[in-house]
């Protein structure tokens, strides 16, 4: 186990541990001197707190209590002001002028206009090799800029003054105030970077402009983040501070809300969601999301280069017998990528087209394509399939085993268990066959899914799916102005995505969290975001 450097001292320390056992839980109160802590569960291990260098939403849920963009979101998810008091969009829709308020880093040095410039050209620095610079490859050079094309100072982004920050972007974004709310486009304080490289992150050097600074880290374990007093929303937060547990394990987490030690945990085990309220009444919160869970098959190396075979795969699986009788009350199947509670998508849906085929039926045209390809008892199918630690996903792999195995008996499956980090890590590496994986929206529009299969999109489109006329249809609705034009173009390039089959969605799911109900300010939302500061106990008062 690696141990970062806290600056913690051993009474701090002290303290720390007595509060973590004695406050908030299972409806304990703290007690008179006590820190009032915030006790959150998060899903995986925290590779990095750089939001340039993140891809997680567990290490979201970090980032986004210490640091805040341009806009933010609000308690149900909206993006609001942050960092931008006002701003304004010019008649074609390409240049936005960003206002800033008086803000301050928490070592009192003011957030300027400066500080986003050097932010958004650093997410574009190929050194950095962030996953998600494709994302903001709207901004104007900001592909070339990443390519190594163009100069940082070419991006279309600039500082009018200390307060006025000017976007120009390649094509029309009504979506950008929402975009601008992702850690993605935060900005980072240019003088502790500088000062200290990679090592701006860690306790001892961290500087943040949101509620919440962090104070230690312990790989593996926990991270504990203390107001920022002059920080965004600082003066409307209750806890003084909060200790975020590093828990992969259902039985850790549930163990620690049964011992009055945690507060939330930001997944559980959906089957046992009416286990779970008996034994904790009031805590399982499920909500429709903006999450798909979908598959991927790697299309750079034999049999999934074959879309035959990619197909068959997809055919056989029994979407509708796992969500009756495995997953979590609410899921629905997914027969397309674009989840159906998306906005900007007013058109007739594109599905799958085998979607109301019986079984019997799919498994029959299965088999043939897999012995169109050269597959049969002289040549069997043999492949791995990994799937994430968490949630759902194990009880749900060994129906997809057998529901493989169904096609033939020469149709021969492995499923692996991988850690939720290390397979991701696999994906973006481009180091698997099928793996399991999912996405939840970044903002509230279909190109946040659709641009992950772009061929230009890099390591999070995860098979290397590459189709011109995909990325044409793409490339022409980010010029289109006309909202219903717009939506037709998204249907006409995931109809051919979904025939061409470099994923197969799977459901869509239900936001999964556990909170205990004597917290306050908790609202369930689609992109599964809830800040810290906007929590309470019964009785407390921000101080």
């Amino acid at each position: 186990m690696t141990t970062r450097r806290s600056v913690l001292s051993a009474s701090i320390l002290a303290l720390l541990a007595v509060s973590l056992a004695a406050c908030g839980g299972g409806g304990v109160q703290e007690q008179p001197g006590d820190v009032p802590t915030l006790r959150r569960g998060i899903s995986a291990k925290v590779d990095t707190l750089d939001p340039h260098k993140s891809s997680a939403q567990w290490e979201n849920i970090v980032i986004g209590d210490m640091m805040i963009g341009l806009t933010t979101d609000d308690v149900g998810g909206k993006p609001v002001p942050g960092m931008a008091t006002s701003w304004e969009v010019d008649p074609a829709g390409l240049v936005w002028t960003f206002r800033l308020g008086d803000y301050v880093w928490s070592d009192g040095v003011p957030v300027t206009a400066n500080d986003f410039v050097f932010a958004l050209r650093r997410i574009q620095d190929p050194a950095i090799a962030s996953q998600y610079a494709s994302m903001l490859w709207l901004i104007k050079n900001a592909e070339e800029v990443n390519s190594g094309a163009l100069k940082p100072e070419d991006l279309g982004v600039r500082a009018i003054d200390d307060k006025t920050l000017e976007l120009t972007l390649k094509y029309p974004a009504p979506y950008l105030p929402g975009l601008l709310s992702h850690y993605t486009t935060f900005p980072v304080p240019q003088h502790a970077v500088e000062q200290f490289g990679d090592a701006w992150i860690q306790p001892e050097n961290i500087v943040v402009n949101g509620p919440y600074k962090l104070v230690y880290w312990r790989t593996g374990d926990q991270l504990v983040a203390e107001k920022n007093p002059t920080g965004f929303g600082a003066a409307e937060a209750c806890f003084d501070r909060v200790a975020y547990f590093e828990i992969e394990n259902e039985a850790a987490y549930e163990n620690k809300i049964a011992a009055g030690e945690l507060d939330i945990n930001n997944v559980f085990s959906g089957p046992r969601k009416a286990e779970l309220e008996a034994k904790f009444p009031g805590w399982p919160r499920t909500y429709p999301g903006l999450l798909t869970t979908y598959w991927s098959f790697n299309q750079t190396r034999p049999p999934f280069d074959d879309v035959r075979v990619r197909k068959a795969l997809s055919l056989s699986l029994d979407r509708e017998f796992m969500v009756r009788n495995v997953l979590t009350p609410g899921f629905q199947p997914a027969y397309a990528f674009v989840p159906p509670g998306i906005s900007n998508y007013d058109v007739e849906r594109p599905q799958v087209s085998w979607k109301d085929k019986p079984r019997a039926d799919r498994l029959a045209e299965a088999k043939s394509l897999l012995e169109e390809a050269g597959y049969g008892p002289s040549n069997p199918l043999k492949f791995e399939f990994i799937h994430r630690s968490t949630g759902d996903n194990p009880k749900v792999a060994p129906v997809a085993q057998q529901n493989w195995s169904e096609i033939a008996d020469w149709v021969q499956p492995v499923i692996i268990k991988q850690d939720t980090k290390v397979l991701y890590g696999r994906l973006r590496q481009n180091d698997f066959e099928i793996s399991d994986g999912a996405w939840l929206a970044d903002f509230d529009d279909p190109i946040n899914y659709l641009y992950l299969l772009q061929s230009t999109t890099g390591q999070q489109n995860y098979g290397r799916y590459a189709n011109p006329a995909y990325d044409a249809l793409l490339t022409e609705s980010n010029a289109e102005l006309d909202p219903a034009r717009r939506a037709q173009l998204f249907a006409q390039a995931e109809t051919l995505m979904l025939e061409e089959y470099p994923i197969t969605p799977m459901w869509v799911q239900v936001t999964q969290n556990l909170v205990d109900p004597t917290l306050t300010g908790w609202v369930d939302n689609a992109k599964d975001n809830h800040r810290s500061r906007f929590l309470c106990r019964e009785g407390m008062k921000p101080r």
